[in-house]
């Protein structure tokens, strides 16, 4: 009887995961809206008197995303302002809809990857999961590893798109 192989493992291929980079515990939301005169209007000296007040050591260490579910009209100086109190305990923050955020978040994500360990190496990107990743961060991503990697797919081991193959010399 004919030994059990396993080719994929054996291919030297390198399956790159989104969930390995992600950080959802560190993920913190702060709707602005309560800050406000009645949900709507930004009173400057009242959001200065509650940003001063607002204990944020208890967003030591995250990443924090700001953004207001009414349709109030924020000046820029308050994201400014919302910046400069966070940013000695935040690692990161940003203000925006959901759909900013994600794209935001995994644009400082793929800068923060070494792509060096993946140099003359054929890498697939895993495409489903359970994250909300969005296309920009595949985008970004590819254009990052396609100056380092011999091969990138897109999919799974047993399902692949190819992408990319460095041109032989």
């Amino acid at each position: 009887m004919e030994e059990i192989r396993n080719k994929v493992a054996e291919s030297g291929l390198i399956t790159l995961d989104w969930s390995d980079w992600y950080r959802a515990e560190e993920i913190a939301r702060i709707d602005i809206k309560d800050w406000l005169l009645e949900e709507v209007l930004l009173r400057e000296k009242d959001f200065r008197q509650q940003l001063k007040t607002f204990d944020w050591t208890t967003y030591e260490g995250k990443i924090l995303h700001f953004h207001c579910s009414s349709d109030a009209i924020i000046p820029p100086w308050a994201y400014m302002l919302l910046a400069v109190s966070a940013q000695p305990h935040v690692n990161w923050s940003f203000y925006g809809s959901e759909e900013g955020f994600q794209q935001q978040y995994w644009s400082w994500v793929v800068d923060s990857i070494d792509t060096d360990k993946y140099a003359d190496q054929r890498v697939i990107l895993k495409g489903c999961g359970d994250l909300p990743v969005p296309d920009s961060a595949f985008l970004q991503l590819s254009a990052k590893l396609a100056i380092k990697v011999k091969s990138l797919m897109f999919g799974e081991a047993c399902s692949t798109v190819p992408v990319f193959k460095q041109k032989r010399k």
